[in-house]
């Protein structure tokens, strides 16, 4: 008889982390006993890359569809993972198993129920097991077979051990046989799809149905995620009512008065100064460091953030506190020695480069301004070129046309989910760095069970991409939300997500 490591889930709680609001609330005014729809509007700076999961990398787009479809497990704000669409689960003893008991009396917005054949259809499309081309690469990797019992019992079987898989537990589900995710989302969260608007804004309904998590029963009636990339207008519909939750510079939150709350705390964030490893010059080691010593993180942090955010060495966050390795050798200032640097890759005059960035985020706008300025020290000249959201996934994230390029890497539950980003083979390794000893740590690491074990060798590969100089690690600014006094429950989690089922009318 195989025995096995068995993990019962509870029902979890969430205690929501402060008092917050929004005015602007059609139920926030209202004299008790009325039926006024109660309605949240929050900015987000980025256009949805596309409303179906299975189809969709951007940060924000996942942040705000979360509310819309669950996995089979979820997490809280520490990161734990918690029960949603499974009601427990079951790792075999060789690791090669996950065994999940499902819950019975979720429906699709649709009203169709949830069973195993959606879990089944899900996770064989991502893996290419459907016999089409697969859409998540790391599942295609290691899933062999998805196999269902009976309607509310799913295994899925691996071909190799990977220590980190039940973050891939919280991939949204889809109905099988549903075809329309990316005109018309249909999950079973705890808010339902109404409207996209594009360049202005995602409409969510609440899920009159919803019985998924306990803690995330929807109160709020409607939310609206207006998309708005320019800071000043965000601050001047925060004063006039338009908006009710915007993420702020800590510098500006001052000015909007007591009418709101600030909502502080780490993102489990990267922002990188990505240098592309296969053009010249910086395919060179010494070019790469010579730029690292030439940054001053602080000065960005400072003037960026206004301090409200943690120097970086690695790919990693220090709020992944058990695999962040705080002793790495990395690059303090210094200016001289990046100039010797240059002269020895042969460029002791310096040379152009262009730093591509996003033109909705203005904070890599503000770092690019600074790195422009820092790296003028070295001879370096820095031409920044600022491009729409969509031309930057598409010509820097997916085909990694680029020399140079500021962005953030929203949080992970498992290292392996940012540390993977570096190997050779993976097809988003925009960076293209390339190292035989990293690829083969960081495939040791997916297989090792023993945590501490495992951790060792997480911060052998930052030592070694620190090494290489493979790219600039920046830091993990703080997100600061405004949030205005008549909501509470605003939360902030070690992934990005703008959990709307948690939010509470004030009393």
């Amino acid at each position: 008889m195989t025995s096995k490591l068995i993990f019962r889930i509870l029902t979890a709680t969430m205690a929501g982390v402060m008092m917050v609001t929004a005015a602007g609330c059609a139920s926030g005014n209202q004299d008790k006993g009325t039926t006024e729809e109660s309605i949240v509007r929050m900015a987000v700076s980025s256009e949805p890359d596309n409303l179906n999961p299975m189809k969709s990398s951007a940060t924000d787009t996942s942040a705000m569809m979360m509310n819309v479809y669950e996995g089979l497990l979820s997490f809280d704000k520490n990161g734990s993972f918690i029960p949603a669409l499974a009601e427990s689960y079951e790792i075999t003893d060789d690791g090669m198993t996950y065994e999940f008991q499902l819950k019975e009396g979720i429906q699709f917005h649709s009203g169709d129920e949830f069973n195993a054949e959606d879990v089944k259809y899900t996770y064989e499309t991502l893996a290419g097991l459907n016999g089409e081309s697969p859409l998540n690469e790391t599942l295609a990797s290691e899933l062999v077979a998805v196999e269902t019992p009976d309607d509310y019992s799913v295994q899925l079987k691996l071909n190799k051990v990977d220590a980190g898989f039940l973050s891939k537990c919280t991939i949204s589900i889809q109905q099988d046989g549903y075809t329309q995710d990316s005109t018309n989302p249909n999950g079973t969260g705890p808010y339902k799809f109404k409207e996209y608007v594009q360049g202005q804004k995602l409409v969510l309904e609440k899920n009159e149905n919803y019985k998924t998590i306990e803690t995330r029963m929807p109160e709020i009636d409607t939310v609206e995620f207006k998309i708005m990339t320019d800071s000043n207008a965000v601050l001047m519909a925060l004063k006039s009512g338009d908006l009710d939750i915007a993420s702020v510079d800590a510098r500006n939150f001052s000015s909007l008065g007591k009418d709101f709350t600030s909502v502080e705390g780490p993102q489990n964030m990267v922002q990188i100064f990505a240098l592309n490893n296969s053009v010249e010059p910086l395919n060179k080691k010494e070019v790469r460091q010579a730029i690292n010593y030439a940054v001053n993180k602080e000065e960005i942090i400072q003037t960026v953030m206004e301090g409200h955010g943690t120097q970086l060495e690695s790919f990693l966050s220090p709020s992944m506190k058990n695999y962040y390795n705080d002793d790495i050798k990395g690059y303090d200032t210094n200016i001289g020695k990046a100039k010797e640097l240059l002269a020895e890759a042969g460029y002791p005059t310096g040379f152009t480069m262009t730093l591509t960035v996003p033109s909705n985020y203005q904070t890599h706008i503000d770092t690019a301004q600074i790195l422009k300025s820092q790296l003028e020290k070295i001879g370096v000249t820095v031409e920044i070129q600022l491009v729409e959201w969509a031309q930057w996934l598409e010509n820097v994230y997916n085909n990694a046309q680029y020399e140079s390029t500021v962005i953030g890497h929203s949080g992970k539950l498992d290292p392996q989910d940012f540390l993977n980003r570096f190997t050779t083979t993976y097809e988003k390794n925009y960076f293209k760095y390339s190292n035989e000893e990293c690829d083969a740590k960081i495939a040791e690491a997916a297989s090792v069970t023993d945590e501490t074990k495992r951790a060792e060798i997480y911060k052998e590969c930052q030592q070694k991409l620190a090494d290489d100089a493979a790219s600039v690690f920046i830091q993990d600014p703080s997100i600061n939300y405004a949030v205005r006094n008549t909501i509470t429950g605003m939360q902030i989690y070690p992934v990005t997500f703008f959990d709307m089922g948690s939010l509470r009318m004030a009393e």
